[in-house]
């Protein structure tokens, strides 16, 4: 019985020491990697760098406006007794689109008339008067030569003859002057009616038929009505004061309207303003943008060079047919094409990070120091070191090169970026395998030397 005990008794011994190698072996194992599927480094996504065309592109939103608009503000005042034409309408260089009544100014040429003509018979009466002081003066020159008259009465009519000559002189201004009152009543008149100044579409139409309106005489008149070229769109747009030093006279751009979503159109920058639209002022929230003008240039509103309506049948194949119907106040976002660079070396964007050289030296000496000093002298010395690396701050922009699976930290210079590559001049060579993700380990925790799991390797394999 007690030989039993102590066979079971080892039994139970050799079972536990067994347990225990396989438990210490396999712990040893799933950390080296070898079972468990521990991953044997940092999981990162890896790209290989490539030679590739990259445009810079600056984007700004805004609203599209037709590049000519006329805006027709009456020159004299009264009301509005004829107004031929509607919203949408188009007009014909010199067609009539207002009326204005002409009562009031058609008196005043009445009146203006009357007082040319009485300035004009005054006039003749004073010419008169002067061929009888002329004859005055001509017959006693002769006697006061002959001295047969005193020479005051020689003085009375020499000055009489003097002063009919002047108001001859000022009978003619006075005839001027009613003259140029005339011209300037017909000219109101005529400003009564009101013409088409080009071809274009009414648009923004303000007034009705019988409304009185104000004339451009020391304020600015009633706007009536523009009349636009719709078949000549533009895009007006801000640029931040960060971007405007990028973009240039006859730079390429695409247009995306709210209206056509899915759509682009080309246009092209026009005109770049030099001052400045500055908002919020003075605060924290200050902007300062540019208005920039991009004409577009894909053909459009091809249906508004007409005055009359048609009727019209759809096409067999809309998108074939299609010609985009731009108005004007549409919303539209506007990608200009600053800069290309061909054929260069470049990466994914959210691979170039940045490092401060300055603090990983201050980290390498750190490693080397002992680790039995006082705890308040490694405080004082912490607080040192965290004012010399203020000073010794030294941010480069880097990526990480895959070399035999190891992350290495590698320099870059960086030329012009799209949305999604950015141009490394300096570096990088095509064909280099860099770490693109995830962000938080790039940013933050991937560190010079550090051994890689590159987890999309099977997806690059399936591709």
């Amino acid at each position: 019985m007690a030989k039993k005990k102590s066979s079971t008794r080892k039994l139970v011994i050799w079972i536990v020491v067994v347990l225990v190698i396989l438990l210490v072996g396999g712990f040893g194992l799933r950390k080296a990697g070898i079972i468990g599927g521990g991953l044997k480094g940092v999981a990162v996504e890896t790209e290989t760098a490539k030679l590739k065309t990259i445009t810079q592109i600056v984007s700004a939103s805004g609203k599209i406006q037709p590049e000519v608009e006329v805006i027709i503000r009456p020159d004299v005042s009264g009301e509005i007794i004829e107004l031929p034409v509607k919203e949408g309408d188009f007009v014909r260089k010199g067609d009539l689109l207002v009326r204005i009544k002409p009562d009031i100014y058609q008196a005043t040429i009445d009146n203006l008339t009357a007082t040319l003509l009485t300035q004009k018979a005054r006039f003749e009466q004073t010419r008169a008067s002067l061929i009888q002081a002329e004859a005055a003066h001509s017959k006693n020159e002769e006697l006061y030569e002959k001295n047969v008259i005193s020479e005051l009465d020689y003085i009375q009519t020499k000055s009489a003859y003097a002063a009919e000559q002047a108001n001859l002189k000022a009978a003619q201004y006075q005839i001027e002057a009613a003259e140029a009152q005339l011209r300037r009543a017909e000219e109101e008149l005529e400003q009564t009616v009101i013409r088409a100044p080009q071809d274009g579409t009414v648009t923004g139409l303000g007034v009705e038929g019988g409304e009185r309106v104000l004339g451009n005489s020391q304020t600015a008149g009633t706007e009536m009505m523009r009349v636009s070229l719709l078949d000549r769109m533009e895009v007006l747009v801000e640029v931040n004061e960060n971007d405007i030093v990028n973009v240039t006279l006859e730079d390429t751009t695409r247009i995306e309207v709210d209206a056509y979503p899915e759509r682009l159109f080309n246009g092209i920058v026009t005109e770049i303003a030099n001052s400045a639209q500055v908002t919020g002022a003075g605060s924290s929230e200050q902007v300062t943008n540019y208005q920039v003008k991009v004409r577009i240039v894909t053909p459009h509103n091809l249906d508004s060079s007409g005055d009359q309506l048609v009727a019209s049948v759809a096409p067999e194949n809309p998108e074939q047919a299609f010609v985009p119907n731009f108005k004007p106040g549409m919303s539209a976002t506007v990608d200009i094409e600053t800069e290309t660079a061909v054929n260069v070396v470049s990466v994914p964007i959210q691979s170039v990070t940045v490092r401060d050289f300055a603090k990983d030296e201050e980290d390498a000496e750190e490693k080397g120091k002992s680790s039995e000093d006082d705890e308040s002298n490694d405080q004082i010395a912490s607080d040192q070191e965290d004012d010399l690396l203020v000073q010794r701050e030294d941010i480069r922009k880097v990526v990480f090169k895959v070399i035999d699976g190891v992350a290495v930290r590698t320099e870059v210079e960086t030329g012009i970026s799209d949305n999604t590559h950015i141009q490394i001049t300096n570096g990088l060579s095509a064909g280099d395998e860099i770490v693109i993700g995830g962000y938080r380990v790039l940013s933050r925790t991937l560190v010079n030397g550090d051994a890689l799991e590159i987890t999309n390797k099977q997806n690059q394999g399936d591709e």
